[in-house]
């Protein structure tokens, strides 16, 4: 599935955003200023960004309101990207700039990263609810891993996230199960 470069952008920024979450892939990945830094080098936004503390708990504080994304189906989601939407006052408009084509933003460059952050996730899943394309939303399906990500595969077999090592990690279990099942 081929979804468009902003919509992409903010599915895989709001995807890293949840994985840095404790108890997901470790420990929390998102505690310190240069933690924030390392976010927003991956996941660039424009407008204002403070790189403040205020704003490090702030972003902190939305992870588990899009981890919920990753928890419901696409019925489920409906409500809470309205949500998402509503509580930052979107009001999309089309822009173009940076190199970048046509694209749309739902808040103004002032607004806290926060409320951007959510309001770009709310969108980007509003085209994947549009698109009838939720099944792309996954948990990792490692044993020991409960990370997510968005299947961008043109053939939708995704089911590792990119924040561990866990596809080949579940792999060489398998081989070895397989083994030692040759072996017994």
């Amino acid at each position: 599935m081929a979804f468009i470069h902003d919509t992409e952008q903010s599915l895989r920024a709001a995807a890293y955003l949840v994985n840095t979450l404790p108890g997901y892939d470790g420990e929390d990945t998102l505690q310190t200023p240069g933690d924030f830094d390392a976010y927003l080098r991956v996941n660039p936004y424009t407008g204002v960004i403070r790189r403040d503390e205020a704003e490090l708990a702030a972003i902190r504080a939305i992870r588990p309101r899009l981890r919920r994304l990753w928890e419901v189906d696409r019925e489920g989601a409906v409500p809470l990207v309205n949500e998402m939407l509503r509580d930052g006052r979107a009001l999309p408009r089309l822009v173009i700039h940076d190199g970048y084509n046509w694209h749309i933003h739902a808040t103004s460059d002032d607004a806290p990263l926060a409320t951007r952050i959510i309001v770009e996730a709310a969108m980007a899943f509003v085209d994947v609810i549009r698109a009838d394309e939720y099944d792309r939303v996954g948990v990792c399906a490692a044993d020991d891993c409960l990370g997510v990500y968005v299947d961008f595969s043109k053939n939708g077999s995704k089911r590792y996230c990119d924040s561990g090592n866990c596809g080949n990690r579940m792999n060489v279990n398998a081989y070895r199960r397989r083994k030692a099942r040759e072996t017994a």
